[in-house]
């Protein structure tokens, strides 16, 4: 405080001490705001819990009382702007190399960030047909962010991509982050029967055991993995983060003219657990199979469909069986119209020619959208000017995760 201004008992200051404890400094007034004759102190609060303030502090000398004073909005304006300024992170700068299957999707996720550089790699084979792989410009990545977009869409192509993987964290780099979108075995996760291979424990160990980079363990970014536990068959060597594709869906629903007519249905009790929490604003169906004899029939659990756009939302879709089901089964119960929603899009021998476009309101025919991501490139390829589909791209959401 200046010297000038009027001492402060210290019994003053104990009095006022519980109301100033969140008062994390405080900034004396020019002398020519102090007024002598009434004996008033006035001091600006520079900061009060960590956010700017838009307060002055005024004591009364012999009196209990505090005053604060509240300061012109251009000032706290500018005060507010220089936090928020100060506050901006520079975004980190990624190196993104790709493979052949994933290169559209690599070019839309560097369309969403200045910050990210796209890198290529030299797939070739030799005469055998084994990989015959070369990283250009190796020495020009050393103490860079590096990151791999990965797509094992076939057991073919996993080799070669995964020499790829474990020769980059290698080569000095900053930090290295593989982007697998599509989990491939996480549909075996689970022995029924002594002798069964669990797979998705065997690629997650695989996985587990990326060469630390420079910077510490490799971080894996994969969206919605089919079942929750698999998360724990990941070692302690790698650090994953499962993403979801569901905020693409949120806001898709969102721009649709009829959005307030939208009811979730989920074709399992599995595919309830995972997703209700993230879409428990909408109204809910949820189906069930029984067995009849030697069939396996869908029906509606709980949940209403008459009169709703119903949106039938699962991870993945292989041959499209039971969603066809449910469809049927909605249909019967009077929604007024059905669409379908899946992350990944597998469909193995063409198997999304099962789903036919509900040619303006026919629930009964077909499906008025039918959403998935661009996590299996080579769907996207097959269906991406097809009715009902429509492909929802993770780009975004995995620009955002390089950030991380």
């Amino acid at each position: 405080m200046a010297a000038s201004s009027p001492p402060l008992t210290s019994s003053l200051l104990n009095r006022k001490n519980c109301i100033l404890s969140s008062f994390t400094s405080l900034k004396p007034f020019p002398n020519s705001l102090i007024d002598k004759k009434s004996r008033r102190f006035r001091c600006q609060i520079k900061s009060f819990e960590n956010q700017p303030s838009n307060f002055s502090v005024e004591f009364l000398s012999g009196s209990e009382s505090i005053h604060l004073i509240q300061n012109s909005p251009s000032t706290f304006s500018l005060s507010m702007a220089a936090a928020a300024n100060s506050a901006v992170k520079p975004a980190k700068k990624v190196c993104l190399f790709y493979c052949a299957e994933t290169e559209a999707l690599a070019q839309r996720i560097v369309a969403e960030s200045d910050a990210i550089e796209l890198r290529s790699i030299k797939w070739r084979t030799f005469d055998d047909g084994f990989p015959n792989l070369f990283i250009p410009n190796a020495h020009g990545i050393r103490g860079q962010h590096v990151a791999f977009l990965a797509s094992f869409n076939s057991p073919a192509v996993i080799f070669e991509q995964l020499s790829v993987i474990y020769a980059l964290p290698k080569l000095f780099i900053s930090s290295f982050t593989l982007v697998l979108p599509f989990f491939p075995t996480g549909t075996s996760e689970r022995m029924e029967d002594e002798g069964d291979v669990a797979t998705a424990f065997t690629l997650a160990r695989i996985l587990s055991n990326i060469p630390t980079s420079k910077g510490g363990p490799t971080s894996l970014v994969t969206f919605d993995i089919h079942a929750l536990q698999e998360r724990f068959y990941f070692g302690d060597n790698i650090l994953p983060c499962f993403e979801s594709g569901i905020p693409l869906l949120k806001n898709r629903l969102q721009q649709l003219p009829d959005s307030d007519k939208i009811s979730i249905a989920f074709p399992d009790d599995g595919a309830w657990k995972r997703f209700h929490k993230q879409l428990q604003h909408f109204p809910t169906i949820v189906c069930n199979k029984v067995r009849m004899g030697d069939q396996r029939i869908v029906r509606i659990k709980e949940g209403d469909a008459a009169g709703r756009h119903v949106v039938i939302v699962d991870d993945l879709v292989q041959s499209g069986g039971t969603l066809i089901e449910c469809q049927k089964v909605l249909a019967a119960n009077g929604a007024a119209k059905i669409s379908a929603y899946v992350t990944h899009g597998i469909f193995p021998k063409r198997s999304w020619q099962r789903f036919e476009h509900d040619n303006g309101g026919h629930p009964e025919k077909g499906l008025t959208y039918f959403w998935i991501t661009d996590s299996c490139p080579h769907t996207v390829k097959e269906v991406k000017t097809k009715l009902p589909f429509e492909i929802l791209s993770l780009s975004g959401s995995i620009a955002a995760a390089l950030q991380i």
